[in-house]
Parts: structure tokens; C-alpha cells; sequence
């Protein structure tokens, strides 16, 4: 059984430059969580593109809103 990480390896990961593809893209692939927080935790959080069930819950986020948009300029036509 796997032990989950303290919180000062949380924020190590995520103050770690090596974990920040262009500075902007988290990529851990240690970190199983699904949305980290961003380098700055006041900022919100981010993906762990290195984690596939994140890069599914970011497609989700992004595919539920055009579908949407789709559809009303569909409808309104």
C-alpha cells in the first residue's frame, strides 16, 4: 500500500522548477493528485499533465462548455 506524501513534499513538488514544463504546464508524475495547486496557491489550481485522469478532467472542462455553446448556436439558427 502506498503512503501518501507529507504536505511539505506537496509543496516541494510544486515550488520544484523541474515539475513546470515552460514554467506554465505542471508535470509530476509522483504527484497523483488530480488538480495541484499552482505555484502560487492564491492563483488558483492547475493540472497534473503528467496524471492521465487529470488530462481527462481537463478535456471534460473544456468539451462540456463547447458543446454547450454548439448547441445554442445550433438551436438558434
Amino acid at each position: 500500500m502506498e503512503q501518501k506524501p507529507s504536505k511539505e513534499t506537496l509543496a516541494a513538488w510544486s515550488a520544484d522548477p523541474n515539475n513546470w514544463k515552460w514554467g506554465v504546464f505542471y508535470y509530476n508524475k509522483e504527484d497523483k493528485r488530480i488538480m495541484p495547486p499552482k505555484r502560487n496557491p492564491a492563483m488558483g489550481w492547475t493540472v497534473n499533465f503528467a496524471n492521465n485522469k487529470s488530462v481527462l478532467v481537463f478535456l471534460l472542462c473544456m468539451l462540456i462548455p463547447t458543446a454547450i455553446i454548439l448547441l445554442i448556436t445550433l438551436i438558434n439558427k
